[in-house]
């Protein structure tokens, strides 16, 4: 069988991380033939991810250029990949192609009538909001995300890709970080918001143009002023100027209700910001042929997104959650979030990247400075790196030291392994534990471990 007839093999350099993993599952859920490498791997890190990689039948190798031999069609890579990568070294002697991540879902949103979600905060959510909708309206969507999606991992699937062959619907996450967006031809855009991220303002406004004009079909877009260039067909929020408006608003420590149109939704997720990502998703379907009693219904069981405030548990009063907020407004969001429970907030930030740290600095603090109540606590253990060469110009001790300048009680933990004793030591009834960190898949793990020592500490000491 020559190549042109059987399914495209493709191999996966970096296969361990998100957005990657998602595009090597969904290929393999859609008959390709996959494999990959993960520097993590070959040090026996991340076991729970290489073993699902394996249950989808995906031949995971080391990082030592056997994956470019003879067999594979293309060699995908991201941006985080070094040039001097081995797995890339061979492909380049052997001529393999290599093809960059975002060129790949450019082929799959090409494929299909693709919803692409773009924006600096909520894409994920969106997301999987989007797709749950639209699973409720039984319109049989595909998804490639970065976040897993609770409800397809309790199915016991990888909870960021799925494949159905019955629909020509298809839902991504569309990255802003590394300017890839400008790839993207979807049927359906929605830009989220416009925030200081990875790049300044301007960038990213220029990229939203160009999505803006690839987009074709309708432009969805949030309410904010710094859209409105975009022209967009249909914009979600709580203002006047929304066309999908969420009207009669609550707020509750354990989720939301309002009403769009005259129907009722009630959504199991805190926080006023998960009310705008359950609007856009709204938007979004609605757009697709859903409607609205159809996704008020499915966003009523949403089963959440991995690391999106997720409750781990509780202990002698002490409530944990996992969060990936990692920037700014993401930061603020969370905080916000838990400050709807009445308690104090004993919250624990790691920075990703020496890099992207010491653009945001003056904005991560802040962020805390302004959502940090006096009683609070923040520790901030050192910056996570995940490799490379790079200018190790900054520490998490310099944004403790500008946070509690502005008057709020942040600790940097030199280190992170004293982090669960010292807040099971400082934690009582009523506190709200908040783990916040983005990249480092052992952030989960510690959040757990914070759980256990809270729960094995004696029981009212402060």
């Amino acid at each position: 069988m020559s190549s042109s007839e059987r399914p495209a093999a493709y191999h996966f350099v970096g296969i361990g991380g998100s957005g990657m993993s998602a595009l090597a599952f969904y290929h393999a859920a859609s008959g390709g033939r996959v494999s990959g490498s993960d520097r993590s791997f070959d040090h026996d890190g991340n076991a729970e991810l290489r073993e699902a990689l394996i249950a989808a039948g995906i031949a995971i190798l080391p990082q030592d250029g056997s994956g470019a031999a003879a067999g594979c069609d293309e060699v995908i890579v991201s941006t985080a990949v070094e040039t001097d990568n081995p797995d890339l070294r061979a492909a380049r002697e052997r001529g393999t192609p290599l093809l960059h991540r975002s060129e790949l879902l450019a082929r799959f949103v090409a494929a299909r009538r693709t919803i692409a979600v773009t924006g600096t905060s909520g894409k994920s959510t969106v997301v999987a909001m989007t797709f749950a909708a639209l699973r409720g309206a039984g319109l049989q969507p595909s998804v490639i995300t970065g976040g897993a999606l609770v409800e397809l991992e309790e199915r016991g699937v990888p909870g960021n890709a799925w494949a159905d062959p019955r629909g020509d619907l298809l839902v991504v996450e569309a990255d802003e970080s590394d300017g890839s967006l400008v790839r993207y031809a979807p049927w359906c855009g929605v830009v989220l918001n416009l925030q200081r991220d990875h790049k300044e303002t301007a960038e990213v406004a220029a990229m939203f143009r160009t999505f803006r004009d690839r987009t074709a079909g309708p432009l969805i877009c949030g309410e904010d002023a710094n859209l409105d260039e975009l022209r967009p067909d249909a914009r979600f929020g709580f203002g006047p100027r929304a066309d999908v408006r969420a009207e009669a608003v609550e707020l509750r420590p354990d989720g939301s209700r309002f009403r769009v149109g005259g129907t009722p939704f009630e959504l199991p997720t805190p926080g006023r910001h998960d009310v705008l990502n359950a609007l856009a998703a709204t938007a979004a379907a609605t757009a697709a042929g859903a409607s609205l009693p159809e996704v008020a219904a499915a966003l009523q069981d949403f089963r959440g997104v991995a690391r999106r405030f997720r409750v781990l548990g509780a202990a002698r009063g002490v409530t944990v959650v996992d969060d990936f907020a990692h920037n700014p407004d993401k930061l603020r969001a969370a905080l916000s979030a838990g400050r709807l429970r009445g308690g104090r907030i004993l919250a624990v930030f790691q920075p990703h990247g020496f890099g992207p740290t010491r653009f945001l600095r003056d904005d991560l603090v802040a962020a805390f400075a302004d959502a940090l109540a006096p009683a609070d606590v923040l520790w901030l253990p050192e910056i996570f790196f995940a490799g490379g060469t790079v200018t190790r110009d900054i520490s998490s001790a310099d944004l403790a030291r500008g946070v509690s300048a502005a008057g709020r009680d942040a600790r940097f933990v030199a280190d992170r392994a004293d982090l669960p004793a010292l807040i099971a030591a400082e934690a009582r009834a009523g506190d709200l534990v908040l783990v916040m960190g983005a990249r480092d898949p052992s952030l989960t793990g510690l959040a757990r471990d914070v759980l256990a020592a809270v729960a094995a500490a004696p029981g009212g000491t402060r």
